[in-house]
């Protein structure tokens, strides 16, 4: 090959190289069908090779990723995070990758000893905070505006809000905010007894206990948490300070949505019951799945007698079946659902109305305006959506089933053969991807929807337009 047709040659392999990779990173693409508009933002490429998968995350908004990426490839500790292609500082090692609750900030535990002991910081939008010898249980506040975290130093353990450090204890754990990000509290424990614990609110001490579960109130002004005096080995709840009655175990505590009151299942004995504002129910063998409706006047669970199981609703008991799961009220309150198994198949049940019989259900979702019941089913080794009875079109799997906010379109991924897309309304499959990635699907308007999808090494932001 003569030295012109050389240099030809390798001008056009360049041009080649150049419109592919534009067109594999175009920041915006736009495709149309029927019945959907379809647009790509590309966010970022990943370079598997260096990459540590189990790192990786979607914001919770479905619109930005973030994961680890060991930059020296397994040969040395030179770790960074990269959130939608941006590199930050690299550091010996890194943990607990989180996005805030509103997706605009990023969060991280990085080592910054280079091996030479341990001294680790955490990472809040690239700045970092004071070094200690140990941090874990790093969480945001859900307006995300605070951080916390808890720390090990030497023998002695304190949480961290905000860069301020807490009075040391022997251990701390169970570190939450209030639903109004006001409020933090944990459970600590003064001495080396391992049962001895207690909670504090803001910094105040409560009793002590042997502390098994603490939640706050909905509307932040309460905190309850089920305790154990260690007498016997009795259980109580214990709501804003006040003991309730003692029994041989408690579990499932729940606040009702006004935050007036608290249940929970407890037993006494070889039986169960719910404990609503202190009032006991019926005894059964046993009780799970303990919901109240939405406007919190109605409570409901699935009670079991040995072999058999059925729903109970305000006190009225339901039909008897070998299984039952995914019990919940329909948005308006008017209505029951659950999936019930009867010897080796499953179906759903609306109302007491038993549907048709599956190998599997799962997913089941009633839809904003409580009219329409959606669900995932696995028969003959096929996944599909069955929307009012209506089943879709099969596929080697389906996950992700969502409802439009207006409750006229129902979408889900859906994946065939190595490929995978969504479809919408059960008829119209979008375009392919090598995978569709993080939670799934996000309707933010009732025609418009987005998702995070992978074609190769790049990762995109694919938007669409209902028509």
């Amino acid at each position: 090959m003569s030295k012109k047709n050389m240099v030809l040659f390798l001008f056009i392999i360049f041009v080649y190289i150049g419109i592919t990779g534009c067109l594999e990173k175009s920041p915006n693409i736009e495709e149309k069908s029927p019945n959907r508009v379809v647009s790509e933002k590309f966010i970022t490429q990943i370079n598997f090779s260096s990459w540590i998968s189990g790192s990786f995350k979607v914001s919770p908004d479905g619109r930005h990723v973030a994961y680890v990426d060991d930059v020296a490839k397994g040969l040395g500790h030179k770790l960074l995070v990269v959130v939608d292609g941006k590199e930050g500082k690299q550091y010996y090692d890194i943990n607990d990758l989180i996005f805030s609750p509103d997706s605009q900030h990023v969060a991280y535990v990085a080592d910054v000893t280079k091996g030479l002991g341990n001294k680790l910081l955490v990472v809040v939008d690239g700045k970092e905070g004071k070094e200690y010898d140990k941090i874990d249980k790093l969480i945001f506040s859900p307006d995300s505006q605070h951080v916390a975290y808890r720390v090990n130093l030497g023998n002695k353990s304190f949480v961290v809000v905000d860069g301020k450090e807490g009075r040391e204890y022997d251990d701390v754990d169970d570190l939450i905010f209030s639903p109004d990000s006001q409020h933090a509290a944990f459970r600590a424990k003064p001495g080396n007894k391992s049962y001895i614990w207690f909670v504090v609110v803001d910094g105040k001490e409560e009793k002590q206990y042997d502390i098994k579960k603490l939640i706050f109130s909905p509307d932040s002004q309460y905190a309850a948490y089920v305790a154990d005096k260690g007498l016997g080995h009795k259980l109580l709840v214990v709501v804003d300070g006040k003991e309730g009655k003692e029994y041989d175990e408690i579990d499932d505590l729940i606040f009702s949505t006004d935050s007036q009151y608290v249940a929970y299942r407890a037993r006494l004995g070889n039986n169960w019951f719910v404990v609503v504002d202190g009032k006991e129910g019926k005894q059964y063998y046993d009780i799970n799945n303990l919901i109240f409706s939405p406007d919190i006047r109605h409570v409901a669970f699935v009670a079991g007698l040995e072999y058999k199981k059925f729903v109970v609703v305000d006190g009225e008991e339901g039909r008897q079946y070998d299984s039952i799961d995914n019990l919940i009220f329909s948005p308006d309150i008017r209505h029951v659902a659950f999936v019930a198994g009867l010897e080796y198949k499953k179906f759903v049940v609306v109302d007491g109305e038993e549907g048709r019989q599956y190998d599997y259900v799962d997913n089941l979702i009633f839809s904003p305006d409580s009219q329409h019941v959606a669900f995932e089913v696995r028969s003959d080794n096929k996944k599909f959506t069955v929307v009012d009875g209506e089943e879709g079109r099969q596929y080697d799997y389906v996950d992700n089933l969502i409802f439009s906010p207006d409750s006229q379109h129902v979408a889900y991924r859906a994946k065939l053969g190595n490929k995978w897309f969504v479809v919408v309304d059960g008829k119209e499959e979008g375009k392919q991807y090598d995978s569709i990635v993080g939670s799934g699907i996000y309707f933010y308007s009732p025609d418009s929807l987005h998702y995070l999808a992978q074609k190769g090494s790049s990762i995109y932001l694919v938007e669409e337009r209902l028509k």
